[in-house]
């Protein structure tokens, strides 16, 4: 995808709300501002990216054991792993229009500087000396920077007071720290081992945007790996390159994603060192993915905080200590964005002599994610072909049925042509052709949406054939 296109971005959200892949939220009632709904062709997305992740990383390793941990924890979890002191961002406020910002976007978008790590004094000096302005009103009218704590912030019971406050979780991270100890006493694990956790999150961002990139909730996958402390150079290279590999399974090209490693200012509070996996999306190289080093920071203060032993004594040495973790964290939405990005691709002139269409819109998406993975046309709207084709539909879900995945598509509308650009407008890598000779020969023509190759089939190894492609 040309990353160079100013309007690429506009073209993507529009391709995705007119195909069902994303939908502005509460989009009836007028919308809620950096919120959205994920349609029928995006849902499906999520679920092949998350249920690949839970494949590749989970079910396909034996150092890995699952966890689904609540929503809404005690608040105490939140004061010893320093959200509520330090999970915080830098406001701006503009006297003028009354538009709020991050502190550091204001300044990385209108000085292209990184300031993440900065203090408070440090930004308020940058944004008097350098005389920034208001993105929205362009006024010269902005506040000192502030603190804002992004956690969501509500109430169990009727009564709403501090006795009865809870919060979101603004990540998954933290059951899988509080679970420790269960996990100790439930399974026969050893170190080295992880927890792995998918689910929802919340962050009261200032500032999202960018379409999904930075929303208000949002779903991660993350693993908290937990290691001897005098092993964690070797673990962080191999989760580095454990992550890379997911990239290439997802079939982002590589030359769209870099590695960044963290200033040490830049460096968490609970961090010793922290990568991030970086694409080039249209709107700037954006962090997509991250790798860090937490140290024993977590397990050693959830002890502090609830006097519990979260210590590990191992089992040949009797030694017993906490354990340091490497986290790798990834999210699905922007796993979803990128994938689209990397994917989309904009073809000008039609994909044949005879598409008269101007532009025309392929989505490349890898097979192991496509939302549909074949679709069955009968050529045109008449009833041997119409009865031909839904019997084939039928034995391909038969065979399919539990693959949950394996999602087949059935089109008989409009001209085969049309058809087809409608698929492959969506990423479906293959496209299935019942004609007129079809009921002699009781084959198929199959073909394929990357090199538009045409392949003649037998209905009996369809599936078998599907099979291979699909692996």
């Amino acid at each position: 995808m040309p990353k160079n296109e100013t309007n690429q971005m506009q073209k993507i959200v529009a391709w995705s709300k007119r195909r069902g892949f994303v939908f502005p939220g509460s989009e009836i009632y007028g919308g809620l501002a950096n919120s959205w709904d994920f349609g029928p062709l995006g849902a499906q997305l999520k679920r092949n990216i998350r249920d690949l992740w839970w494949q590749y990383f989970v079910v396909g390793r034996d150092d890995i054991l699952g966890l689904d941990g609540g929503i809404l924890m005690n608040p105490r979890v939140w004061e010893a792993s320093g959200h509520l002191a330090g999970f915080n961002d830098a406001l701006i406020d503009c006297k003028a229009c009354k538009s709020r910002f991050r502190a550091d976007h204001l300044i990385e978008e209108q000085l292209n500087e990184k300031v993440e790590g900065k203090s408070l004094a440090e930004l308020e000096k940058i944004v008097q000396n350098k005389a920034l302005k208001c993105p929205s009103c362009k006024a010269d009218k902005l506040t000192a920077p502030r603190q804002f704590n992004l956690m969501f912030k509500t109430f169990i019971g009727t009564v709403e007071d501090a006795t009865s406050t809870v919060y979101l979780r603004p990540e998954t991270a933290q059951s899988m720290f509080v679970n420790f100890k269960n996990i100790l006493d439930s399974t026969r694990v050893s170190l080295p081992f992880g927890l792995a956790q998918q689910g929802k999150a919340f962050r009261n961002e200032i500032t999202p945007g960018n379409f999904i990139f930075r929303v208000l909730e949002f779903e991660q996958m993350e693993i908290e790996y937990f290691i001897q402390p005098a092993d964690w150079e070797k673990y962080f290279k191999m989760w580095e390159e454990a992550m890379s590999s997911w990239l290439d399974l997802l079939g982002i090209q590589r030359s769209n994603w870099s590695v960044r490693e963290h200033q040490a200012q830049e460096l968490s509070h609970y961090s010793k060192r922290t990568i991030d996996f970086e694409y080039n999306f249209p709107f700037g190289t954006k962090e997509l993915y991250g790798l860090a080093y937490r140290t024993d920071f977590d397990l050693r203060n959830h002890e502090q905080f609830s006097g519990q032993n979260l210590h590990y004594q191992n089992p040949v040495s009797g030694e017993s200590f906490i354990p340091h973790v490497i986290e790798p964290t990834f999210g699905v939405e922007r796993s979803v964005l990128a994938v689209i990005c990397d994917a989309f691709e904009v073809v000008t002139g039609g994909r044949g002599e005879a598409s008269r269409q101007e532009e025309e819109v392929v989505l490349r998406f890898d097979r192991k994610i496509a939302p549909v993975k074949v679709a069955i046309f009968p050529l045109i709207k008449k009833e041997p072909l119409i009865k031909a084709g839904r019997e084939v539909l039928a034995g391909l879900r038969n065979q399919f049925k539990f693959m949950a995945n394996f999602v087949i598509a059935y089109d008989e509308a409009g001209s085969i042509g049309r058809r087809y650009r409608r698929q492959d407008e969506i990423g479906t890598p293959y496209c299935v052709t019942i004609d007129f000779e079809t009921l002699d020969d009781q084959a198929v023509t199959v073909r394929d949406r990357d090199t538009m190759n045409q392949e003649r089939v037998k209905i009996a190894e369809l599936g078998e054939w599907l099979e291979e492609k699909y692996g």
